[in-house]
């Protein structure tokens, strides 16, 4: 298992993203991600951590693809790879419904089918073979119905990689099963490793679509039978180190209660439905309707310590020592840590070393 580090939306902390960057890089982690939603975006943060480090992978957590057409991400991510000297990964995600309509303006539409479109236009993109063309549901191109004088088109620039690491983020039965059909490795949120046998099945049946028509590509972008042998599971987890453990929960349960409670309409909220997945559902329940009811303060407060634990690691470095294990034997690669903390930072280091 090796580490990777998170700093999320940039600007989110006072915190020296660059030190930290360099003090993880030092320490051995394997790879640093950002995010984004409606604030800052992901790559100008990430291009230039990767300005400022050497080795270190730079990585998407996530791209959202209502934002961009899939030639802008294969744009994208092929120049930040060539400039990083291959380093990126690409982490994509098709974010929420409020997000994509309210802020991007563009249908939701059908985020599995966008999905799978998406990923075969960038990799037709870096493969470089040919001239892009696709007609699909989501994407048309070159576009029908235009002035008629759109034309299949090559990528410009060769990639330093025909195959840069893609990455989906996902948290349903679906959206997981493509992510392990489709993808070089799966970003899962509140992954709980207690509760691995969730997701196994749904990974299991997109290896197995892989494998069967062939397309089951290895983390090296070469063929191969596909499975959780050579796919990359990266999960995040909000680390913190402190000697009160009841504190360091405290300062999880805010992020825990609002995408619960408030990332998405009562009935489309992905968050929600996990932990309930996870045998949460009263406690879902209560924190949601406190959330939406705008008593966010006692939404905070109905978030189970219990839950904390599944999806965290919190309290001394001994306690974090122990509740790792099932997370060293759940099955991940990857474990991706958010803190801005440079003690986690280092703790996590010595712990997973």
């Amino acid at each position: 298992m090796r580490l990777g580090l998170n700093f999320g939306y940039w600007g989110s902390s006072k915190a020296d993203h660059v030190a930290l960057a360099q003090e993880a890089e030092r320490l051995g982690y394997h790879s640093l991600w950002t995010a984004e939603a409606y604030g800052s975006d992901c790559i100008t943060p990430l291009t230039w951590l990767a300005a400022k480090t050497t080795r270190i992978h730079v990585g998407s957590a996530i791209m959202q693809m209502p934002a961009r057409t899939p030639a802008m991400t294969a744009m994208t991510a092929a120049t930040l790879d060539l400039l990083s000297g291959g380093r990126m990964l690409l982490g994509l995600g098709v974010s929420g419904p409020q997000v994509v309509e309210g802020w991007h303006g563009v249908p939701y539409g059908k985020p599995l089918v966008r999905t799978r479109e998406y990923v075969e236009i960038v990799r037709d993109i870096l493969k470089r073979e040919k001239p892009l063309e696709h007609h699909g549901e989501h994407y048309d191109i070159p576009v029908r119905g235009g002035t008629g004088l759109g034309k299949p088109l090559k990528l410009i620039i060769h990639p330093l990689r025909a195959h840069i690491p893609i990455y989906l983020a996902a948290i349903g039965p679906k959206n997981v099963a493509l992510a392990a059909e489709i993808a070089d490795g799966w970003l899962p949120i509140f992954f709980s490793p207690r509760r691995m046998d969730v997701y196994r099945e749904w990974l299991a049946e997109g290896f197995a679509r892989a494998n069967e028509s062939g397309g089951g590509l290895r983390l090296d972008g070469s063929g191969g039978n596909k499975s959780l042998e050579n796919f990359d599971i990266a999960p995040g987890v909000m680390v913190n180190v402190g000697n009160d453990v009841n504190e360091c929960r405290n300062a999880v349960k805010p992020h825990l209660a609002l995408y619960v409670g408030g990332m998405g309409a009562r009935d489309r909220n992905f968050y929600f439905n996990l932990v309930c997945r996870y045998g949460y559902e009263d406690a879902a329940h209560k924190i949601q309707d406190l959330y939406l009811a705008g008593r966010k303060a006692e939404a905070v407060a109905a978030v189970p310590d219990a839950l904390v634990d599944d999806v965290s690691l919190c309290g001394p470095k001994e306690r974090i020592a122990e509740m790792l294990e099932p997370w060293r034997s759940s099955g991940i690669t990857t474990l991706m840590c958010h803190t801005s903390d440079p003690v986690a930072i280092r703790t996590m280091a010595e712990l997973v070393a």
